[in-house]
């Protein structure tokens, strides 16, 4: 039973929140727009990445948790993060090198279940 004692139930609702948000949002875009899945996930990682860039992703992150980071935003403000950390221990070679270092693990398991959901799903090609 302390378990369940220990939980932060005010993180984990901030977490769904704002984690359900962020995927309600994307999936109103594929529906209800002509953009392909593929356009809004570029667009949902580039905007982690200028947020976090920025400075303005980590509040979110602090606030939401997981709900913030696992999300395609997540990865974008992951991986500005690295890059930034990268450039002042490593100068201008950081920048190159520092945002694979941070997210190296979320990529390969990115690859690892993309194979896999290939192997196991039949695609569909959005109709214009």
């Amino acid at each position: 039973m302390d378990f369940i004692n220990s939980i932060d139930w005010m993180q984990l609702l901030r977490c769904f929140v704002i984690g359900g948000s962020l995927c309600v949002i994307g999936q109103i875009l594929i529906d209800k727009t002509k953009l392909t899945p593929a356009r809004i996930l570029v667009a949902y990682v580039t905007i982690g990445v200028i947020l976090g860039g920025l400075g303005i992703y980590k509040y979110l992150v602090d606030f939401a948790g997981s709900g913030a980071t696992v999300p395609l935003t997540g990865f974008g403000y992951n991986l500005a993060k690295g890059t930034i950390e990268a450039v002042k221990e490593n100068g201008l070679i950081g920048a190159f090198t520092g945002g694979l270092k941070a997210s190296a693990g979320g990529i390969a398991a990115a690859v690892f279940f993309g194979y896999i959901a290939s192997l196991i799903s039949k695609p569909k090609i959005k109709k214009q």
